[in-house]
């Protein structure tokens, strides 16, 4: 059977640090609510009592009393869970031995209700390094002990704690990789756009330097010879002129034949001397 520190501290148990005056008002509002607290619990109204506990925590959240007695109330109502929590803020808290051994004490009894033994035996151990003589801890802590001897945790809680964090480590390692993969590839596809860009701009420009400088003769269908000018219209071609030419010529020439001939013609030929 587990043995329960049950005593609750008592308000006026320990001595006040010096404290301004709003730390005083605080401080003696906190007390009200602690005295408060324990009438509601005697009258068995949990629900006032906690609520007390709770204001007293909120004006001095720096003491102890108020978290080991909520953590026992709640412990006598078997809320394992939040007694734990406040007798490890107690136990936290605590400045003297006596308020640290009877944390610590507690608490291996809400490990113990939680069958987690070895955190039980760590806890009892804490409670007798600050009270080495209290014989009720020494049996809880023999208890704890026995049971944790009787059920060891599975060697591969252990690791199999270890794997889950390396696993999650490695899980966060591949994420934030990949974000930066993500990151670097993002700006490599930017940066290859702009060097195929300016590759093509260069490229054009080459091409257009080679165009304005060596520009290709027309060529024609057989690509050998150049290409024969076309007639434009409404203007003789060269050849056109020529034959006109030729024609006007031939012509002229017909025409002066004919007056040559008429000449001939109309001249008298002399067959004898005039004389």
């Amino acid at each position: 059977m587990i043995i329960l520190c049950t005593a609750f501290f008592s308000i006026n148990s320990f001595a006040q640090p010096q404290q301004s005056k709003e730390q005083e008002a605080d401080f003696r509002a906190s007390q009200n609510y602690l005295s408060e607290a324990q009438q509601a619990l005697q009258k068995e109204e949990f629900s006032t009592a906690e609520a007390d506990y709770r204001k007293a925590i909120s004006l001095n959240p720096k003491g102890e009393i108020a978290k080991y007695n909520l953590g026992t109330a709640y412990y006598g109502k078997e809320k394992n869970a939040e007694a734990m929590l406040r007798f490890k803020q107690a136990a936290t808290a605590a400045t003297s031995k006596a308020e640290k051994h009877k944390a610590f004490h507690n608490l291996g009894n809400t490990f113990m209700n939680e069958k987690k033994y070895s955190e039980a035996v760590e806890a009892y151990k804490n409670a007798l390094r600050n009270n080495p003589n209290d014989d009720e801890t020494r049996y809880n802590l023999a208890l704890a002990k026995d049971m944790l001897e009787k059920n060891p945790p599975p060697p591969e809680d252990k690791d199999d704690k270890n794997k889950d964090q390396n696993e999650d480590e490695k899980d966060q390692d591949k994420k934030d990789q990949q974000e930066k993969d993500d990151k670097n590839k993002e700006g490599d596809q930017g940066d290859e756009k702009d060097e195929k860009d300016k590759g093509d701009e260069k490229q054009d420009k080459k091409e257009g330097d080679k165009d304005k400088g060596n520009p290709e003769k027309p060529k024609d269908e057989e690509g050998d010879k150049p290409q024969q000018q076309q007639p434009v219209p409404g203007q003789l071609s060269p050849q056109q002129v020529k034959s006109l030419l030729e024609a006007m010529n031939n012509e002229e020439k017909k025409t002066q034949e004919k007056i040559n001939a008429e000449k001939q013609k109309g001249a008298k030929v002399k067959t004898e001397k005039d004389w």
